[in-house]
């Protein structure tokens, strides 16, 4: 299946350290070969690259592994595919604009006989069961909440009611954000990890790279990076639990 990346801070940082390690899982160490893409928000803005050529041989790849993009919501995805060709269309994460914001999202699983048809806001661009799920998430919270964004406790249990009713299908892991929240749901593999003061070296487990955060951070940063599975060898990850969904902000999971 696919893998995911995801990265939310309090201030906006690079992924590069947590990329290098991730994109090689496209390829070298792992076979995700079938496309990948990442997602940065910068303000209101998103910055997409998609690619459906494998992350380890992508010229655009290599881009984001040297060009230190900070962000303070990041979502990356390499894909392995299960249902759908492989084409630019069925590159995560997915884009789409609602309440005046945009919306990213990205999943790892798969939902068998998947074909919601009374989609009335949002319809998908290609044929993946990750883009038809994103489309029914947003047309049922736009239907919920038809003129603005609720506040993060009311959108919360509408989003967790339709989460719950999709992870029926299958397996259903993703990553969701608008740049303002970050949305994190385990079906089956999830994890995190929150960088703080004090900050120490991280060695990444598919490159032999290392780097020490102490040296490139301020006492007040705070990052917390979620993945499919861990991305370092030296520090400890906590499983997110299935069935579990997390909303961070500011480099923490909230309650």
């Amino acid at each position: 299946m696919c893998q995911l990346l995801g990265m939310n801070c309090n201030v906006p940082t690079d992924i590069c350290f947590s990329f290098e390690g991730f994109a090689a899982r496209g390829g070298k160490t792992d076979d995700h070969r079938d496309g990948w893409g990442i997602a940065f928000f910068e303000g209101k803005g998103c910055r997409l690259f998609l690619d459906a050529k494998p992350s380890i041989d992508s010229p655009i790849a290599d881009l984001v592994r040297c060009f230190p993009i900070h962000s303070k919501h990041v979502i990356a995805h390499i894909r392995k595919a299960t249902q759908g060709e492989i084409s630019l269309e069925n590159c995560h994460p997915f884009r789409r604009e609602m309440w005046g914001r945009y919306w990213v999202f990205a999943h790892n699983g798969d939902l068998r006989n998947f074909h919601p048809q009374d989609l009335e806001f949002y319809q998908p661009v290609g044929n993946t069961d990750s883009e038809k799920a994103f489309c029914l998430i947003l047309d049922k919270l736009r239907a919920s909440f038809p003129h603005s964004k609720p506040p993060v406790e009311k959108f919360y249990l509408v989003l967790q009611e339709i989460t719950n009713f999709i992870a029926k299908k299958g397996i259903f892991n993703y990553l969701l954000s608008d740049g303002e929240h970050f949305f994190a749901y385990c079906s089956t593999k999830l994890c995190y990890i929150v960088r703080q003061a004090p900050f120490a070296a991280a060695h990444l487990i598919d490159e032999d790279l290392s780097v020490d955060f102490s040296e490139l951070t301020t006492p007040s940063d705070r990052v917390a990076v979620i993945a499919t599975t861990p991305l370092t060898d030296n520090e400890v990850w906590t499983t997110i639990e299935p069935g579990e969904l997390l909303v961070f902000q500011d480099g923490l999971p909230m309650s």
